[in-house]
C-alpha cells in the first residue's frame, strides 16, 4: 500500500495538481473514497457536517440492516483496517446501523493517515471553482475548486480543491409530506409534530408515540419498519393507534414478493402484511396530502381521496416519504442531471426505479458518474438522486473508479466490476449508503 507523502511537492504549472481532493460527507462511501485515495498515494480532506462521522447512519442506528457484513465493508477499507489489526464481525450477520458505525467506520475514520484529514462540524455552503461562476470557460479544467464552508464556530472560509467528490448522501433532505413535491402548506403549524423517517419508536423516542395516534407516510421500506416498531410499541402501550397513509392504492414497494433478493426484505413486508390484516394497522391509501393545519385536539392532514378532500387527525407524523438530493450548494457547478430522477444523465437509465431494483443495476463508475465539471463527481446515495434503491457495494465500486480516474490509471478506472452473490447487497430509501437493507 502507498501511503501519502506529507513532504512538499515540486511547483507544477498546473496549481491544482498539488491541492487535495474535497470529500463532502463522512458517511461509509465517503470514507471509501478515503481509503482508495490513501492506496493512491492523493491527499485529500473529508467534510462532514456533523459533530461525528456518519452522523446520518447513527440517526438510524437502532435499525437492523437487511445484508450480511461480508457485503458492507468496501475492499480499500477493509485492507487499510486490517493492517492494524482490525477484524470483520461475524459474516454471515446483519448490524444495526449503530453497530456498522461502530465496529467498521468510526474504526475507519480513527485510522492515519484518514483521522486528521476529517473535519467534522462543518457545514459546506458552495462549491465553485476560484474566481469563477458556471458561466466563465476559458481556463475552468485547470482552475483549482474553492469549496466553501461554515465550521462549527460559525466561520465561513473557503477550501481550495483540485476535485470534488461530493458524498453527502441524501438523509438531511427529505421529500415533502405534499404530493406536489412543494413543501406542505401549513407546515409551520405542524412541524412539531412531525419526524424524520425511522425515530427510534422502542427506545429514545418511545415517549413521543405512546399511548398516540401516530400516522407513518410513506411507501418504502423505511415506514414498513417504522411501522412494525409501532405495532411492538402498542402491544406495550395501550392507547397506541397506526395509521399507514400512502398516496396510492398500495404500497407495492414493501408488500412481500417471493421473488425478493433477500430474505429480511421479504421477511419485512410479509410482517408488515400481516399486521394490516390483523388490524394492528389502519391503511389509509390513495390519500394525497395538499396541506397540514392544528386543532385544538389534532394535528390534521388535509387531501384528496376519492375524489372529495377529506382530512385525518392524528397526534404524530413520521416522514417517511423518502429523499431527495440537496443540489442547492452545487449551483456553480456545471451538472448534466437526468430531468427526472436527478441523477447523472449517463447514470439515470440504469437505476430507473421503473426497470431497475436494486438487485439489477450494472455496475458503473467515472464515465457513468463524469459531468461537464471536470473532476467533480456525485457518488454513493446522492448519485441516485430521486431513485429510491442504493446499492451499498456499488457505490464503494464508484469511488474506486472514480479515485482510479483521478490518480490516471484510466485503465483500472475504466474496468468496473461487482461480484455479488444474488441476493445482492440492497439500501433503500436512506442516504450515503446506509438504510435499512443494505
Amino acid at each position: 500500500m502507498t501511503l501519502l507523502d506529507l513532504t512538499p511537492r515540486a511547483a507544477t504549472t498546473n496549481r491544482s495538481s498539488t491541492l487535495p481532493v474535497a470529500i463532502i460527507g463522512a458517511g461509509p462511501i465517503g470514507l471509501a473514497a478515503a481509503a482508495n485515495l490513501v492506496e493512491r498515494g492523493i491527499d485529500f480532506v473529508v467534510l462532514e457536517a456533523g459533530d461525528e462521522v456518519a452522523a446520518s447512519v447513527r440517526a438510524w442506528g437502532h435499525t437492523r440492516l437487511f445484508s450480511p457484513w461480508k457485503h458492507l465493508v468496501d475492499p480499500a477499507s477493509r485492507r487499510l483496517l486490517q493492517e492494524r489489526g482490525w477484524e470483520l464481525p461475524d459474516p454471515e450477520r446483519a448490524p444495526t446501523g449503530t453497530e456498522l458505525v461502530e465496529k467498521y467506520v468510526a474504526p475507519l475514520a480513527d485510522v492515519e493517515p484518514i483521522a486528521s484529514r476529517v473535519r467534522t462540524g462543518v457545514h459546506v455552503l458552495g462549491v465553485t471553482r476560484e474566481g469563477m461562476d458556471r458561466t466563465r470557460t476559458r481556463g475552468r479544467a485547470a482552475t483549482p475548486f474553492a469549496v466553501r464552508i461554515r465550521t462549527s464556530d460559525g466561520t465561513v472560509e473557503e477550501i481550495a480543491a483540485r476535485a470534488v467528490i461530493d458524498a453527502s448522501g441524501t438523509y438531511l433532505s427529505p421529500n415533502s409530506l405534499s404530493s406536489s413535491g412543494l413543501e406542505l402548506l401549513g407546515m409551520g403549524e405542524i412541524s412539531e409534530a412531525v419526524t424524520p423517517a425511522l425515530p427510534d419508536v422502542l427506545g429514545h423516542d418511545r415517549g413521543r408515540f405512546a399511548g398516540r395516534r401516530a400516522t407513518v407516510v410513506g411507501a418504502g421500506h423505511s415506514a414498513a419498519n417504522t411501522l412494525l416498531g409501532l405495532v411492538e410499541l402498542a402491544r406495550q402501550e395501550p392507547g397506541t393507534s397506526i395509521t399507514w397513509l400512502i398516496r396510492n392504492a398500495q404500497a407495492v414497494r414493501v408488500s412481500a414478493s417471493t421473488d425478493d433478493e433477500l430474505a429480511d426484505r421479504a421477511r419485512l413486508g410479509s410482517r408488515v402484511d400481516q399486521a394490516v390484516a390483523d388490524g394492528l394497522i389502519d391503511v389509509l391509501d390513495g390519500f394525497e396530502i395538499i396541506r397540514g393545519r392544528r386543532t385544538s385536539e389534532a394535528v390534521e392532514l388535509v387531501g384528496h381521496r376519492n375524489g372529495e378532500v377529506v382530512a385525518h387527525a392524528t397526534d404524530v407524523v413520521v416522514n417517511a416519504t423518502g429523499f431527495r438530493p440537496d443540489l442547492d450548494i452545487l449551483r456553480e457547478i456545471r451538472l448534466e442531471l437526468d430531468e427526472i430522477v436527478e441523477a447523472p444523465k449517463r447514470l439515470a437509465p440504469l437505476i430507473d426505479p421503473n426497470v431497475h431494483s436494486c438487485g439489477t443495476v450494472e455496475p458503473h463508475g467515472f464515465r457513468e458518474l463524469t459531468h461537464p465539471e471536470q473532476d467533480f463527481f456525485i457518488v454513493g446515495m446522492k448519485s441516485y438522486g430521486r431513485a429510491p434503491t442504493f446499492l451499498l457495494a456499488t457505490g464503494y465500486e464508484q469511488v474506486r473508479s472514480v479515485t482510479a480516474w483521478l490518480a490516471g490509471d484510466t485503465a483500472s478506472a475504466a474496468n468496473v466490476e461487482l461480484v455479488l452473490p444474488a441476493t445482492g447487497v440492497c439500501s433503500t430509501d436512506l442516504g450515503d449508503g446506509g438504510g435499512c437493507c443494505s
